[in-house]
């Protein structure tokens, strides 16, 4: 793995060594989901100097979600992070919301967009001591609003990236514990996921976009990744699957007997639909990792998506029945 090093860390040094180095990683996903690591480590270890307070008053655990908790981020990846500090102190709050905001701003200095949805150690919804995460989980489970089953989505995607490790699963299995307390709360987690973007059409044709900045293109992430991850990350949950990358989820899933028939394919798929987001390394800003140019792409390949979407929607669609039925 290629290594930071340099005298004295700044946002400046980070921001050019990403810059120079991150091309590397175009054929090799894990090595640049590690390379994304690293540099948020290494913001994380600048923010925590820059705030001139010492070491940190407590244990702690600073964690991403999103693509980059489930290993999955492209070349351009927005913020998607939070923070858990053991004491439920007034000193601690004060500490990790003033850590919070600098590292949101030093990761927008290095490359990392904000979150629009401020999910960000900033906001101090996504910054609280363990006490506070319990609290608020139960809150949000016990809430009938959308969004309090989208945070606990998110949530469930969470990876450490620095700091306590044990944390993050003792919180998740708050929520599995609950669920099999309450098993209308997998339910209500449908209420999030039912609508996908199907871009198959009647004829079997993918459907492109038609206007536009990404005319001739089809979005990747709504059509392609959000059926696989949603359904996925729903059976992972009542399953009390803790990791969080979809195809460790798939891998352990698959080693239970009755979703052998229903995850058929659904590995291979997902793999080949990273290899397709990680092809997309010559872009602009953010959005541009979503949008695959469809015109031009080789008979095969074209196959290949239409083969990726189809099964995307058939297991999205078969999870929602699953869950449903109650089974």
């Amino acid at each position: 793995m290629l290594l930071l090093n340099t005298g004295v860390l700044t946002y400046e040094s980070i921001k050019e060594w990403k810059e120079q180095n991150i091309s590397t990683f175009k054929n090799d996903l894990i090595g640049l989901n590690s390379f994304h690591d690293q540099i948020m480590r290494k913001v994380l270890k600048v923010a925590i100097e820059k705030l001139n307070k010492g070491e940190p008053p407590c244990d702690f655990s600073w964690f991403v979600t999103g693509s980059g908790g489930r290993f999955e981020q492209g070349f351009i990846s927005d913020q998607d992070h939070g923070m858990i500090y053991m004491e439920d102190s007034e000193e601690c709050h004060l500490y990790f919301k003033a850590l919070g905001e600098e590292l949101a701003d030093g990761l927008a200095f290095v490359g990392y967009p904000y979150c629009k949805g401020y999910i960000m150690s900033s906001n101090p919804l996504w910054c609280k001591s363990f006490q506070g995460w319990k609290e608020q989980l139960l809150a949000w489970m016990e809430s009938e609003s959308w969004g309090a089953i989208r945070y606990l989505q998110i949530f469930y995607d969470a990876r450490v990236i620095e700091g306590e490790e044990p944390y993050i699963k003792q919180l998740k299995t708050v929520i599995y514990d609950y669920q099999l307390k309450h098993p209308k709360l997998l339910k209500r987690f449908l209420a999030n996921i039912m609508h996908i973007k199907n871009i198959i059409g009647p004829l079997g044709q993918i459907l492109v976009e038609r206007y536009g900045t990404y005319q001739g293109c089809i979005d990747l992430k709504y059509s392609a990744f959000v059926p696989y991850v949603n359904a996925i990350r729903i059976l992972a949950i009542k399953e009390g699957i803790y990791e969080t990358s979809t195809l460790a989820r798939i891998s352990r899933l698959t080693q239970q007997k009755e979703y052998g028939q229903l995850l058929q394919n659904c590995e291979q798929n997902f793999e080949l639909l990273l290899k397709y987001r990680l092809s997309l390394y010559k872009v602009n800003d953010y959005s541009d990792t979503h949008y695959l140019r469809i015109a031009g792409l080789e008979k095969e390949k074209k196959k290949q998506i239409k083969q990726i979407l189809k099964t995307g929607v058939r297991i999205h669609d078969e999870v929602i029945e699953l869950i449903e039925k109650g089974c």
